[in-house]
C-alpha cells in the first residue's frame, strides 16, 4: 500500500476493532510493511501525544473509550434489581460512564462493592454507556483509604488518617477526582505497586476540611464503609407508609406503658409497665409488659426498605448524629413510640414470682399509646424522692410498681450471676458547631439496670417462644472464653496478687469472685479490663450455643426492630409462628438465616469499630488544647514498642513509646507481661500508677503521644546508657525474687480459702 491511513481511519478502525489494537494488528489491516512501519509508529505516538490513544503494554485504545474487556466495580442496584457498574480505570475526559451489567442464569450473585472481570460493549441512545458480561469476579471492595491528598506535580499522595498505618499512597494524574491539596479524600486501590513502591490509588470521594469538628464521625463513616445516604426508592417506600390501624390488633391504647431513654434519645423503640399479679397462685409475684414497635409491619420482606435495612444491619450512633438503619419517617416516626400517639406494637406480658424468675408469658401483636416519653434521670428522680411534673401523676401506678418489679429481677439476677463488669461508659459533650466541650462518664443508674434487666427478660421470653414453636430465629450467641484467653487472664490476676482457679467448668460466678477480690484496689480497673478482652466478641447464629455472659441458655435480640435487623426477624419469626399476617418470615428468609446472621455480625462489628474510632479522635481533639499537661493514669498495656496509659479523667489511652522511656534499654517478657530496664532493673508492669506528660494529639487519627513523668508515686528515673544487653544478674534476682513473693501470697490465699 503506497497510501499511508489517516489519523482518523487509524481511529476508526481501532474503536471497531479493539481487540486488534496492537501496532502489529493495525499494520496488517492497512498493508503497512517494512519500513513504512517507522512511519505508523510516529503517526500512533503522536495520536498518543495529542490524547487520542493511550498506549497499555503493546496496544492502542481510545481513552474515551473502555477496552472491551474491563475491570468494574459494581455501584448499585436499580430499583428494577438491575445491576450497575462503575469502570475502575477510567481516564477519559468525559462523564464517567455507566455500564449495566447483563447476568446470565450461570453467574454468582453479585452485590454492592464487588469488583468484577467483564466484557463491554457500547450501547447507544440508552441511560447508560455500555453493557457488560461477567468473566469473572475478581474480589470484594477493593482495598481502600481514607487520607489528606497532597498534591504532587503528576497527580499526588495521600496520607492516611488511620493511625495504624504509616504507608502512603499515589495517586497518578487524571485519578485525583479533583481534589485539592490538604483534603480529605477516599480512595481505592487501582493497581499494584508503582514507582516508589507506593500502592496506585484513584479518589472517588471528596470530603473536605479534616480539622472540622464535625468531620470527625465523617471520618469514621466513610472510612469503615458505613451507608449514610438512602436511595431514592427506600425513601418513597417510607414516605408512603401510613400508620397501621387497630385491625387484627389487640387493643392496649388503656395500658399506662411509658418509655424511659436517655434525655437525647432519637427514637422510643421499647415501652414498658408493670403491676402486681392478683393471680392467687403467685403470691408476691409480678406482671410485667414491655411493648415493642412494629417494625415488621413497615418492612416487609423484599422490600427496599428491607434490602436497606440488611444491607446496614443496624444503626450507627456517634456523639453528633446517627447513622439510622431506617429512614427517619419510620425510625423517628412511625415506628416511635412517642408519647399520647396510637403505635402498632408486638407485646409481651410476663409474670414473675416472689424471687423474679419467669413462670410465664405470653405476645400478642398490638396496638398502645404510651402515656409518658421520660428520661432515665427523672424517673431515677422520682423514685429517690424528687418527681418532677411529669412523673408526679405516674408515682402511684407507674414508677413504683417498675422499681417493685425490678427489684424482683435483681433477686433472680443475683442468683443467676451474669458477668458483673464495672466498667463506666464515656459520654463525649459538643457544641452545637461540634467543638467538644467536656468529656464524662456516665452514671449508672437503677433506672438504666431496671430497662436493662425488662429487655433481657423479654429476650429470653422470645427465644423460648420460637423455640417451642420450632420457628427458625437468630439468637444472639456470646460464647466462653477461649482457653488462651482464659490463661492470659489467669496471668494478669496471678501478677495483681489474685487468683482464678484452674481445673473447673468456668462460670460467670467464677469470674465474678475474681472482679469481687479486686474491687477497691489498685488492680480494679485492671482486671475488668482483662476480664473484658478476655471475652468472646458476641455474635448472631441461626444455632443456638447460649449466651456466656449474661449466664443463659436462650437469648435472642427481640427489643430494638428500629436500630437492629436481628430484632426484626426475630419479630417476623413471632409473626409466623402465632399466624398473626402474611408479613412473617419469608421463605428467603429462612433460607438465608446463616448468610443473615454472618453478615449483620460483621455489620455490628463495623459500627463497634466506626463508634470508637470516633470517640478516640474527639478525645484527641479535646486533649489537643493541653499538650504539655500532667495527667495521672494507670498502665492499662505492656507491648514491645511501649506502654499504654488509661487517664484518671477522661478514661483515653495514650502511649508511651518506648523511645521515650530514656536511654535505657527496656527487655519485654511476654510471659510476666513487664518491660524490664537492662541498666536499673526497674520494671512497668500492668495495674502501676503513673503520672504522665502529653506530649502529642492528633484529632484526624486519635493518636495520644505521653512521657513518662513518675511512676507509683515516684519520678520516672532516666537510665545513663543505650545498653542493648540482658539485664544483669541482679536486676534478674530481683525480678525472680519478685515472681516467687507474689506466687507465694497467690498459695496462700488459695489454701485459706
Amino acid at each position: 500500500m503506497s497510501n499511508m491511513p489517516s489519523k482518523s481511519e487509524i481511529l476508526d478502525w481501532i474503536a471497531e476493532n479493539p481487540t486488534l489494537s496492537a501496532k502489529r494488528d493495525i499494520a496488517k489491516a492497512f498493508g503497512i510493511k517494512g519500513a513504512a512501519r517507522i512511519d505508523l509508529k510516529r503517526i500512533l505516538k503522536e495520536l498518543e501525544d495529542e490524547g487520542h490513544l493511550e498506549k497499555r503494554k503493546k496496544t492502542y485504545r481510545d481513552p474515551d473509550r473502555l477496552p472491551p474487556v474491563s475491570v468494574l466495580k459494581i455501584r448499585e442496584i436499580g430499583p428494577d434489581g438491575d445491576l450497575f457498574a462503575q469502570p475502575m480505570e477510567w481516564q477519559g475526559e468525559g462523564v464517567e460512564p455507566n455500564v449495566l451489567l447483563i447476568p446470565r442464569e450461570s453467574d454468582p450473585a453479585l452485590g454492592v462493592g464487588d469488583r468484577i472481570l467483564a466484557r463491554v460493549q457500547e450501547v447507544k441512545g440508552e441511560d447508560y454507556h455500555y453493557t457488560a458480561r461477567l468473566v469473572r469476579r475478581i474480589g470484594h471492595n477493593p482495598h481502600k483509604v481514607l487520607g489528606v491528598f497532597r498534591k504532587g506535580a503528576e497527580g499526588g499522595r495521600i496520607i492516611p488518617i488511620d493511625k495504624g498505618d504509616g504507608k502512603e499512597w499515589l495517586v497518578p494524574e487524571g485519578a485525583t477526582g479533583g481534589a485539592k491539596d490538604g483534603e480529605l479524600v477516599e480512595a481505592e486501590q487501582s493497581g499494584p505497586k508503582g514507582r516508589m513502591g507506593l500502592p496506585r490509588a484513584r479518589i472517588v470521594n471528596r470530603l473536605g476540611d479534616p480539622t472540622a469538628p464535625k468531620a470527625v464521625s465523617l471520618i469514621a463513616i466513610h472510612q469503615h464503609g458505613i451507608p449514610d445516604d438512602f436511595p431514592d426508592k427506600v425513601i418513597a417506600e417510607a414516605d408512603a407508609m401510613k400508620p397501621a390501624g387497630l385491625s387484627g390488633r389487640v387493643d392496649m391504647r388503656d395500658m399506662p406503658l411509658v418509655t424511659i431513654d436517655p434525655s437525647d434519645a432519637r427514637d422510643h423503640d421499647d415501652a414498658c409497665w408493670a403491676h402486681e399479679d392478683d393471680d392467687p397462685k403467685n403470691p408476691g409475684g409480678y406482671v410485667i409488659w414491655v411493648a415493642i414497635a412494629d417494625v415488621a409491619h413497615y418492612v416487609t420482606p423484599g422490600s427496599a426498605l428491607d434490602r436497606e435495612a440488611k444491607n446496614r444491619g443496624n444503626s450507627s450512633y456517634f456523639p453528633d448524629r446517627v447513622v439510622p438503619m431506617l429512614p427517619d419517617r419510620l425510625s423517628g416516626d412511625l415506628c416511635s413510640l412517642h408519647e399520647g400517639v396510637p403505635r402498632a406494637c408486638v407485646a409481651v406480658r410476663m409474670q414473675v414470682d416472689a424471687n423474679g424468675v419467669k413462670i410465664g408469658h405470653r405476645f400478642q401483636r398490638g396496638l398502645m399509646r404510651s402515656v409518658a416519653s421520660l428520661n432515665y434521670e427523672e424517673v431515677q428522680a422520682a423514685r429517690d424522692g424528687s418527681p418532677n411534673e411529669k412523673c408526679a401523676p405516674l408515682m402511684d401506678e407507674v414508677i413504683a410498681p417498675l422499681y417493685e418489679a425490678y427489684a424482683l429481677l435483681d433477686r433472680a439476677r443475683k442468683n443467676r450471676q451474669p458477668l458483673d463488669l464495672d466498667l463506666p461508659e464515656r459520654k463525649v459533650v459538643l457544641s452545637d458547631e461540634g467543638k467538644v466541650l467536656s468529656v464524662n462518664f456516665r452514671d449508672r443508674l437503677d433506672a438504666h439496670k431496671l430497662i436493662e434487666e425488662f429487655m433481657i427478660l423479654a429476650n429470653v421470653a422470645a427465644a423460648e417462644t420460637l423455640i417451642q414453636r420450632k420457628s427458625p430465629l437468630l439468637f444472639r450467641v456470646h460464647e466462653e472464653p477461649s482457653p488462651e484467653k482464659l490463661e492470659a487472664l489467669r496471668e494478669t490476676a496471678t501478677s495483681a496478687g489474685l487468683t482464678l482457679a484452674k481445673g473447673q467448668v468456668l462460670q460467670t460466678r467464677h469470674l465474678n469472685a475474681l472482679l469481687n477480690a479486686a474491687e477497691g484496689t489498685d488492680f480494679d480497673e485492671l482486671i475488668n479490663i482483662s476480664t473484658l478482652r478476655a471475652m468472646t466478641q458476641a455474635y448472631y447464629s441461626p444455632v443456638n450455643f447460649g449466651h456466656f455472659g449474661l449466664a443463659l441458655r436462650n437469648y435472642a435480640h427481640f427489643t430494638s426492630p428500629i436500630r437492629r435487623y436481628s430484632d426484626l426477624i426475630v419479630h417476623r419469626g413471632l409473626i409466623s409462628a402465632h399466624k398473626w399476617g402474611d408479613d412473617g418470615l419469608s421463605p428467603e428468609d429462612i433460607e438465608r438465616l446463616e448468610s443473615t446472621a454472618t453478615h449483620i455480625s460483621d455489620t455490628e462489628r463495623r459500627s463497634m469499630m466506626a463508634e470508637r474510632d470516633t470517640t478516640d479522635r474527639y478525645l484527641a481533639a479535646f486533649l489537643s488544647e493541653r499538650v504539655g499537661n500532667e495527667f495521672t493514669g494507670r498502665i492499662s498495656g505492656i507491648a514491645k514498642f511501649g506502654v499504654f496509659v488509661r487517664m484518671d479523667e477522661t478514661g483515653a489511652d495514650g502511649l508511651i513509646p518506648i523511645r521515650s522511656l530514656g536511654r535505657e534499654y527496656f527487655h519485654y517478657d511476654r510471659e510476666s507481661n513487664t518491660l524490664m530496664g537492662a541498666d536499673t532493673g526497674l520494671t512497668l508492669g500492668l495495674g502501676q500508677r503513673v503520672t504522665v506528660k502529653l506530649t502529642e494529639a492528633l484529632p484526624v487519627t486519635g493518636g495520644i503521644a505521653l512521657e513518662l513523668v513518675s511512676l507509683d508515686g515516684k519520678d520516672f528515673p532516666r537510665g545513663p546508657s543505650a545498653g542493648r544487653g540482658k539485664p544483669g544478674k541482679r536486676q534478674l534476682g530481683r525480678a525472680k525474687a519478685k515472681a516467687a513473693k507474689v506466687k507465694r501470697k497467690v498459695e496462700r490465699t488459695r489454701r485459706n480459702k
